[in-house]
């Protein structure tokens, strides 16, 4: 969810660079919400479970796209599926595809060395296919305000209040998430601001009863998990001031609208590529220890003194970063 909300926010820079084109967009139905505000892009929806799943859904997928005639393909994915498609296109002779360079050896020898180095952002790697098509793809790392409406249920708690901040404390992997008691007592302090509300992003079921309980002891601590489609989501998450999340979706989708995000590390790591486009190292925060990074993606784990590497953040050093990022506003 997060590499397509990156690459939306790159998308938005290539479209404007190339008038002429059009885009097709093919990716999980439900990412859809995250194109509908970019000129020149037409969204093609992937159903994986239904009538896209396995080789016969792929090939019918491929017959589907046939219709659009497209004379380059841009594999932003790089995985079976895509190159598959790809194959298949090429084999019509009316396409050629350009594949992303993950950069896999040298993510695996960060991991592997801990010796730290910035490597190229994946937006840069995205923008490098179009660039490898002969289209414009000149990125400005910038975050650009995307003024949405609020949703109806929420607008008037947003405009009646002087602080709104987005909580994402969710990820796909534990070895991401900031340990939940102390989620909590950063809650009970922002809670104690009477000019602030806290709105609690992204999640399922089981993450919908844990936003239940962080938001249950404050007035003024909203849960929209379950309240809101994607497409609401962003558009409220454009009308707060300030994001904190993990390194998650939650950080990409604030990246997609505008709106600064300070974002928490703990086995991952910004310099590996995945920083949310337009945001500052600076927001980034993180605990330098000679374990970090253990993985690329968050799937593994990465003891630092016996915990978890992100268990070493302490409340009290986010609670300092938010205020002074609420102090700029």
């Amino acid at each position: 969810m997060g590499d397509v909300a990156m690459l939306a926010s790159v998308l938005k820079e290539a479209c404007k660079q190339n008038l002429n084109h059009e885009f097709i967009i093919v990716s999980h139905h439900f990412f859809e919400a995250f194109f509908l505000e970019i000129e020149n892009v037409l969204f093609h929806g992937f159903y994986p479970k239904s009538k896209h799943k396995g080789m016969k859904g792929l090939l019918k997928l491929h017959r589907e796209l046939q219709v659009y005639r497209a004379d380059k393909i841009a594999d932003l994915h790089g995985n079976i599926r895509t190159k598959i498609l790809g194959m298949l296109s090429s084999l019509n002779g009316h396409s050629y595809t350009k594949t992303i360079d993950k950069g896999r050896k040298a993510k695996k020898e960060i991991i592997k060395t801990k010796r730290l180095k910035q490597l190229k952002p994946t937006v840069e790697r995205y923008a490098d296919v179009f660039r490898a098509l002969g289209l414009k793809a000149e990125l400005s790392h910038q975050l650009p305000k995307v003024n949405m409406r609020t949703p109806s249920q929420y607008s008037a708690i947003v405009n009646h209040t002087k602080y709104n901040i987005g909580i994402s404390p969710f990820a796909q992997w534990k070895y991401k998430m900031w340990p939940l008691s102390k989620m909590k007592e950063l809650i009970n302090q922002l809670a104690s601001y009477d000019s602030t509300t806290l709105f609690i992003f992204g999640g399922g079921e089981k993450e919908k009863e844990m936003a239940d309980d962080l938001a249950r002891k404050h007035k003024n601590v909203v849960n929209t998990i379950g309240t809101l489609s994607l497409k609401e989501e962003l558009e409220l998450i454009s009308n707060i001031d300030l994001m904190l999340s993990m390194d998650s979706s939650g950080m990409h989708m604030a990246s997609l609208v505008g709106v600064r995000c300070i974002s928490l590390w703990g086995t991952t790591h910004p310099f590996l590529g995945f920083l949310g486009y337009g945001q500052s190292i600076n927001d980034c925060i993180q605990v330098n220890h000679p374990n970090r990074p253990c993985s690329v993606y968050g799937n593994k784990s990465c003891l630092c003194e016996g915990l978890e590497a992100i268990d070493l953040i302490k409340p009290q050093i986010v609670l300092q970063k938010v205020n002074a990022a609420l102090y700029e506003i």
